[in-house]
């Protein structure tokens, strides 16, 4: 494994980091969980994102996480980056999602409790509140922090406008955004409007989660929606009317491109965004140790000619 400098910090990332959104809740196997954590960390990924809400049922992968934790990982705490956040509806009535400092403090000493942790490495603020000012948020960052439950701070899915301000409001209260967690990968780039940018100069981190466009930038869907397969499912943020004969017919093309390059599609779009050294990590998720042994061998081939970035730019452009 190679690790990366978080932006302007002291702090190191693991080029690919183990998201716990899906497949750690209770509807889950928990021995599989517990699996794909232990291999991950065997293979020297040593950061581990979660959120208040990741289960389903809301909470149950911070509960399932903590348990596993307790198991097999309390005496690599110090080796380990355990972040979390809050924004999202995690509980009824009005302080039970958003920004509001009330909400944010409430939920990370809720996460705390689930973990059996002391503090996270990372909390973040999940997502901009347009009803709460961007003042009281990013002091409810700085608070946790002054309080011990977090060593640093983040910002997930702001827009690049919103993140400067974030970042000014945070450096002036003297605990600056460490990093920015944006939906990011081949089909969706919207990150490269600005935000990549503020981050660069800012000094802020980058770790883009959904690499895999939810797995359509994988050989899953390539003959079409398995049984099995995340689109399959009723619940869930996949749904199967977003695997579009449009997205299938660039997925096969960009396959072709992965062959060429003797990697799979999945090793390929991870590769992809760590051209950009302004990304510190791409955040996987897997559903099996052998996904996450796959997805770990994007590392083997990192380097892009710009005839394969033309390629690939042709194909995603394409309005077919």
């Amino acid at each position: 494994m190679s690790y990366r400098r978080c932006g302007n910090s002291g702090l190191l990332l693991p080029e690919i980091s183990l998201g716990l959104w899906h497949n750690f809740g209770h509807v889950d196997e928990f021995e599989n969980g517990k699996q794909m954590l232990q291999t991950a960390f065997d293979n020297g990924i040593t950061h581990f994102d979660l959120a208040n809400n990741y289960g389903p049922p809301p909470g149950s992968a911070e509960e399932n996480f903590g348990k596993i934790l307790k198991q097999s990982f309390l005496p690599y705490r110090d080796e380990l980056i355990i972040s979390t956040k809050a924004g999202y509806l995690m509980w009824p009535g009005p302080y039970g999602e958003w920004g509001s400092k009330k909400y944010l403090v409430a939920s990370l000493d809720q996460s705390l409790k689930r973990m059996g942790l002391d503090y996270v490495d990372i909390f973040y603020s999940h997502r901009p509140d347009p009803n709460t000012p961007l003042e009281e948020t990013m002091s409810a960052l700085d608070l946790i922090v002054r309080q011990g439950k977090a060593l640093y701070v983040g910002v997930s899915s702001y827009n690049a406008e919103d993140t400067k301000k974030a970042s000014k409001i945070l450096k002036e209260l003297g605990t600056p955004c460490l990093i920015h967690q944006p939906r990011y990968n081949m089909m969706d780039r919207w990150v490269e409007n600005g935000l990549m940018d503020v981050l660069e100069n800012e000094g802020i981190g980058c770790i883009p989660f959904s690499p895999l466009e939810q797995g359509i930038l994988t050989d899953k869907y390539l003959q079409g929606i398995p049984e099995n397969s995340r689109a399959a499912k009723s619940s869930g943020f996949l749904q199967s009317d977003q695997v579009t004969s449009k997205k299938i017919k660039q997925a096969h093309k960009l396959n072709d491109v992965a062959q060429n390059r003797n990697q799979s599609l999945a090793q390929m779009a991870i590769a992809w965004l760590l051209k950009d050294e302004r990304v510190t990590s791409v955040l996987v998720g897997v559903s099996s140790e052998k996904q996450l042994i796959n997805n770990l061998a994007a590392l083997d081939n990192k380097l892009f000619m710009d005839s394969e970035l033309e390629v690939i730019d042709a194909i995603l452009n394409n309005k077919d």
